[in-house]
């Protein structure tokens, strides 16, 4: 749903800037919980765009539970893949046998993958029409130009020359948060002097749900499953890091001399493989907001945090984040408590920010520790990695990790309702 309609006449409780997943899965999570509160989404993003997109992501359980919770998982679920086995080498692009020294079932529960892969359009679509289903308004082609916080009410001006009062802002603009700079909030960042290339590549023989993260000197290659084409096709989606120089080199560069160097890294394992649409290339690097909250304004996903993915997490974060405020703002509405408050957002910020940082440090060493061609640090990572591989225990301590249920968390990660 889209709509033109000035919110100038009409008080929102919660406006959200950014119509991605996570924006638009902290509208729907606050909705359905609360259907008195008033939402709308504004997004500076052209309407349509998000259907040119034809990247794929890893959907965690906990993510996929949390969607299924909110109505659109069995939208969803027919054009995802599962991950049924995920295996783990350290290796370098010339060895003439890559051994395997990690691998993990798919499932964490009876019929329950770690994680699926899914379009993100599919992904998007089916938060859009649910959306629309509960009435929530997005604004497109719209950006935020400025705001001000007063004592019980947040005055949000577009660029289009419409303000909209709110009693809390929510910003999903993601790594780049123009809106987070607006507030006066700063973060801790570096670059890794790596980038991340992405693409969709075909493949003669079927990937059976099998992922794949090959750990090279420039850094992780992950293969990851994808739904058969519309003919049948077998396809996968390529994560692979690089140093930024290479990488912009390879995607820049001659097709042929790109398809060599991915086959050198992707296998035969699979047969001939064929890249799919044009490989694109992002700089990688680590961004942590100081503070998740200020005086009616909260930060969700990207805009507070971006980190590597090697540990595939970013997005599930960002899920866990829309997650939690929601539950946060939905509690406090319920207790006739103003949602816009400091009181009321620090708990929030006291949620998420242990978890974010802890996170961005784990995948900051991880990065730090594959990314080397080092012999004794390799040798000790390989016997590390061959120990975790014979603990049962600990396997499954880091599929509950990866699937996103470990810690303290949120009420629709679980399945359950606000």
């Amino acid at each position: 749903m889209t709509t033109t309609q000035s919110h100038e006449d009409r008080p929102l409780d919660v406006l959200v800037a950014g119509a991605g997943y996570v924006g638009l899965a902290t509208a729907v999570s606050l909705k359905q919980a609360r259907p008195n509160l008033s939402v709308a989404v504004v997004d500076a993003a052209p309407a349509g765009v998000w259907q040119k997109d034809t990247r794929a992501s890893a959907i965690a359980a906990a993510a996929s539970r949390m969607l299924d919770r909110l109505g659109c998982w069995e939208e969803i679920l027919p054009q995802a893949q599962a991950m049924t086995e995920m295996v783990i080498t350290d290796s370098r692009t010339t060895d003439p046998v890559r051994p395997v020294f990690l691998t993990f079932d798919g499932e964490i529960a009876p019929g329950e993958p770690f994680a699926h892969m899914v379009a993100n359009k599919v992904l998007n679509g089916a938060l859009r029409r649910r959306a629309a289903e509960l009435g929530i308004d997005i604004i497109e082609g719209v950006a935020v130009s400025s705001f001000e916080a007063g004592p019980a009410i947040m005055k949000v001006h577009l660029a289009d020359g419409v303000s909209v009062e709110t009693r809390l802002l929510a910003a999903a603009d993601g790594v780049k948060s123009k809106l987070r700079d607006m507030a006066g909030i700063k973060t801790v960042t570096w670059e890794y002097g790596q980038s991340g290339i992405v693409c969709t590549v075909g493949h003669e023989r079927p990937h059976n749900g099998r992922a794949e993260e090959h750990f090279f000197p420039a850094g992780p290659f992950a293969v990851l499953p994808l739904k058969p084409g519309e003919d049948g096709s077998n396809r996968s989606s390529i994560v692979w890091t690089e140093r930024t120089a290479d990488a912009e080199k390879l995607v820049s560069g001659d097709e042929l001399v790109f398809e060599v160097e991915l086959e050198q890294r992707f296998g035969l394992k699979l047969g001939e493989i064929r890249v799919e649409g044009k490989p694109r290339a992002w700089p990688l690097g680590l961004t942590l907001a100081r503070a998740f909250v200020a005086h009616r304004f909260a930060l969700v996903g990207d805009a507070a945090h971006g980190i590597h993915p090697i540990a595939g997490q970013g997005l599930n974060l960002g899920f866990k984040d829309a997650a939690a405020l929601a539950e946060t703002v939905v509690e406090a509405d319920r207790l006739g408590q103003d949602i816009g408050t400091l009181d009321v957002l620090e708990r929030y910020q006291i949620w998420r920010r242990f978890d974010t940082v802890q996170m961005g440090v784990t995948t900051d060493v991880l990065n730090r520790m594959f990314s080397s061609d080092f012999a004794p640090l390799r040798q000790v990572r390989d016997i590390g990695l061959g120990l975790v591989d014979r603990m049962p225990r600990l396997k499954e301590f880091f599929i509950r990790q990866a699937s996103g249920l470990a810690g303290d968390t949120p009420r629709l990660l679980k399945g359950e309702a606000i």
